[in-house]
């Protein structure tokens, strides 16, 4: 059969991550690539007691399920959003297969293909997948270590009119960076001037490691204007664990409803029994103090790559220090291409993200993402000495 493929799964770039996880299996490999969790840090206790219960409770786990997701954890994410200042119902909220499900449906239900979307430069890859496939122009926004630069959005809104804006305005993805108070109200209300709803996907806010430190989302600054602006979305997969698949975004009903019948067509619901999982593991696991021993756990290991990295004294390698997240942005030495880099680095056993695949066009291709969170301890410290080795080696030769 000669399979004649749609042009919008043609042109869709295949995830530079999924592709170099395929890369690294069964080798001798160390991986600062994939945003992994830490798998020692995983409550399996708790989650194995709490689908205990579901299933002590009876079989319903196992049947169809609403659309939005079942109303008891909905209610339970009311509880917690309110703690960040966002107060919702259930009707305005809907539990997706990870965030990442979110961001799709959103798109399907406010966009048109060819319309534009306004993001940051650089920006998280598989965001860039769904604008890809959804047909969408991506217009990126320079930006800081304080976030976007709202004069830079302000001159591309104004050129290019955009239908909505994606943003990760607490340690970004790639980047780790975290986006001033000033500049988020500055970046809100710029938007709200121009009738551009934006997309808040906040996978990273839980974990900071500044415990007292205070960053307020886009959604509860917009309630406290008139509201309505600001799509929220978040994920348990930093929290708990990647595989239970649940996500959940936070809106106006009639948003959540038109993403609702998008769903429907999607996979009708996400996992029930995951969900109901989750429900019995907020209601008898303390999931905050968990979140605790994360960031504790996650900025020791940030602590620990940071060092060893300072330790090699590579001349031109730099990064700002991430306040939370799980990712250490770097500059490479000036010339040095991070893809070309990354074919030398694996044959060393180790592998990272060129940063170019964050950038929907004109990227900085000295540029790499290292995630911190996976590893720790001899693994780090032979991961950084393999990186370090394969870059000296390519600014030999050049």
């Amino acid at each position: 059969m000669d399979y004649r493929f749609a042009s919008r799964i043609a042109e869709v770039k295949s995830s530079a991550v999924r592709d170099i996880l395929k890369l690294t299996q069964g080798k001798d490999m160390i991986s600062f690539a994939g945003g992994l969790p830490a798998e020692e840090l995983f409550p399996v206790q708790a989650v194995r007691e709490a689908a205990e219960r579901v299933f002590d409770a009876g079989k319903g786990a196992l049947q169809y399920g609403l659309t939005e997701g079942y109303l008891p954890l909905r209610e339970q994410l009311c509880v917690r959003m309110a703690q960040k200042g966002m107060n919702v119902d259930p009707d305005e909220i809907i539990l997706t297969t990870g965030s990442q499900q979110a961001i799709s449906l959103l798109v399907q239900v406010l966009t048109e293909p060819g319309d534009v979307i306004l993001v940051e430069k650089p920006t998280y890859l598989a965001c860039l997948q769904v604008f890809e496939l959804y047909g969408l122009r991506v217009i990126a926004a320079e930006s800081d270590e304080h976030g976007i630069i709202p004069e830079d959005a302000e001159r591309l809104i104004r050129e290019h009119k955009p239908k909505m804006l994606y943003a990760v305005p607490t340690f970004g993805n790639p980047t780790g960076n975290v986006w001033s108070l000033e500049r988020r109200q500055q970046l809100l209300d710029l938007c709200v001037r121009n009738g551009i709803p934006i997309l808040e996907d906040d996978p990273y806010g839980e974990i900071k490691f500044d415990e007292t430190a205070d960053y307020p989302t886009l959604f509860s600054l917009d309630q406290q204007q008139q509201g309505g602006a600001v799509i929220y979305t978040s994920t348990f997969s930093k929290t708990v664990a990647p595989a239970l698949r649940t996500g959940w975004a936070i809106g106006n009903a009639k948003v959540i409803r038109m993403m609702a019948k998008a769903k429907q067509a999607a996979d009708i619901h996400s996992s029930t029994m995951d969900q109901q999982i989750l429900s019995q593991l907020l209601a008898h696991f303390p999931l905050d103090d968990h979140i605790q021993t994360i960031r504790r756990s996650y900025r020791d290991r940030m602590v620990e790559m940071q060092s060893l990295l300072l330790e090699q004294k590579i001349e031109g390698f730099s990064w700002i220090e991430p306040k939370g997240g799980m990712f250490i942005w770097t500059q490479l030495p000036e010339g040095l291409d991070a893809e070309v880099l990354l074919k030398a680095a694996v044959l060393k056993g180790v592998a990272f993200v060129p940063g170019s695949s964050f950038y929907a066009y004109d990227p900085q291709r000295n540029t790499a993402r290292l995630n911190f969170t996976h590893n720790t301890g001899q693994k780090t410290v032979q991961g950084v000495e393999r990186l370090a080795d394969a870059i000296r080696e390519f600014t030999a030769r050049s």
